[in-house]
């Protein structure tokens, strides 16, 4: 069989190769790049269920490689996760009726992680072979942002220009990025929304001349290779509950605002994971909730909230979904895209029972019911949840009516949300020794205005 190429959802780009797409990021004709076909796996689930966290990664992340020699695509895999601390990497805890999958053991305690510390080692290593030079420009509502400076820190042939909505993150999530003073490393407090930042950054990346002559990549979710190590960790998540209780099928509730790490799940599935569906919830900034129960796709104003990763109102990762909906016709997502960068609404046909899609079911939780559950798990389960993770539980508890175990996914450490912590339980008890150690640390950040000139202009100063 030939090997894996990445095409765009639009249809307009060159097929290409895995490091190809890795280094491209955004696709030329404005789309996202994905892969030609989908590998069913469903025939080596025996076999892999018993691996550990890396050795698993390997076996999934070949099967879309060609280009990486399998020996260096294990070392490089390897590295990656001997920077978490946990053994497993990210273990499966059983909270109440729920499972709870930690994704927050990495050096930045959330689960951007478990992809950026893969992709910052295969940033450099195709830079080193190739003799380039790179220039990361991202967008973050909160934890990209530290965890790409955390993967690409200090190295030679990489500046990393990331852009924050200003005010908008939590106050240790923004010191996470600051405090990282590594002279390739340029942190943007953009005076608008997180949406604001991501169309700079997609702004920039559509032109072309301006992408091509700066080499500018991006680490955010539209590069294919985050999808593709999120993907991991719903076969292991998988494997660890089968085993424990013994059920033929498990279901994710899954916090989402760009749709990535939802997404991922959906590749999961499709790939041969007995997975039942998928839930997923969003907090006020509701968009992707309303579109799943109503097949509208519409922008609203992005409210600020207790879970700042989740204060998206347009998402990225949106796209590739589209793309599998609309029968995967390039010609139709160009112009469902087009419709909705000018009106700001899309629809999709329903099915007879009003449904969008037969694997996705969507809710939404609120501050209240937010910091609600972060007080009952406290006080019922001695478990601390941060403010994304119980606003996932939260919406989990609404679908309780299958018998198949609910895998809720804990996008980050409690400790990375102290005030929402002590809003919940009365308590100071989010602490982790990082991230206190922050708090006196120096930062180092630049306002900016909302506008694609402006970061233009800055960051052709001072890239590579």
């Amino acid at each position: 069989m030939n090997p894996i190429r990445y095409i765009s959802t639009r249809g307009a780009q060159t097929p290409l190769a895995f490091k190809d797409a890795v280094m491209t990021g955004l696709a030329r004709d404005g789309g996202l790049l994905i892969p030609d076909r989908i590998p069913d796996v469903a025939a080596r689930l025996e076999e892999w269920k018993d691996l550990d966290y890396p050795d698993l990664a390997f076996e999934i992340i070949r099967l879309f490689t060609d280009d990486v020699p399998e020996a260096r695509l294990k070392e490089l895999i390897a590295a990656a996760y001997a920077s978490f601390a946990h053994p497993e990497v990210v273990p499966v805890r059983k909270v109440g009726r729920l499972h709870v999958l930690e994704l927050f053991h990495g050096p930045t305690l959330a689960f951007k992680d478990v992809a950026l510390q893969f992709l910052g080692r295969l940033f450099e290593e195709i830079l080193e072979e190739r003799q380039g030079r790179l220039n990361i420009l991202a967008a973050t509502s909160g934890d990209t942002g530290s965890a790409a400076i955390c993967g690409v820190r200090g190295q030679e042939r990489i500046h990393i220009f990331v852009m924050h909505p200003h005010d908008r993150v939590s106050d240790l999530q923004e010191r996470q990025m600051t405090s990282v003073l590594d002279a390739n490393v340029f942190n943007l407090a953009v005076k608008g929304s997180f949406d604001d930042c991501q169309l700079i950054m997609k702004t920039l990346f559509s032109d072309l001349p301006f992408k091509d002559r700066h080499e500018l990549g991006t680490v955010n979710s539209v590069n294919w290779a985050r999808v593709l190590s999120q993907i991991v960790y719903y076969f292991y998540a998988a494997f660890r509950v089968f085993e424990e209780t013994g059920a033929a099928q498990v279901q994710f509730t899954v916090p989402t605002g760009n749709f990535g790490d939802i997404l991922a799940g959906w590749y999961a599935k499709r790939m041969g994971l007995p997975i039942s569906r998928l839930v997923l919830a969003t907090n006020e900034n509701d968009i992707l909730a309303r579109f799943f129960n109503t097949g509208v796709y519409a922008k609203g104003q992005v409210v600020p909230t207790v879970n700042p990763s989740m204060d998206i109102q347009v998402a990225s990762n949106f796209e590739r979904w589209l793309y599998y909906k609309v029968g995967s016709d390039p010609k139709a997502v160009a112009r469902l895209m087009t419709q909705f960068a000018l009106e700001g609404r899309m629809e999709i046909p329903r099915d007879a029972k009003g449904r969008v899609d037969l694997e996705i079911v969507a809710g939404s939780s609120d501050t209240r019911r937010t910091l609600a559950t972060i007080k009952r798990y406290h006080e019922k389960h001695n478990y601390l949840l941060d403010p994304h993770t119980a606003a996932g539980v939260f919406v989990a508890e609404q679908y309780d009516e299958l018998d198949d175990p609910m895998i809720c996914l804990s996008t980050a450490h409690p400790a990375k949300f102290p005030d929402a912590i002590e809003d919940a339980t009365g308590q100071d008890l989010a602490h982790h020794p990082a991230l206190d150690a922050l708090k006196k640390a120096p930062t180092r950040c630049e306002v900016v205005e909302n506008s694609i000139d402006a970061i233009k202009t800055y960051l052709a100063a001072r890239a590579l």
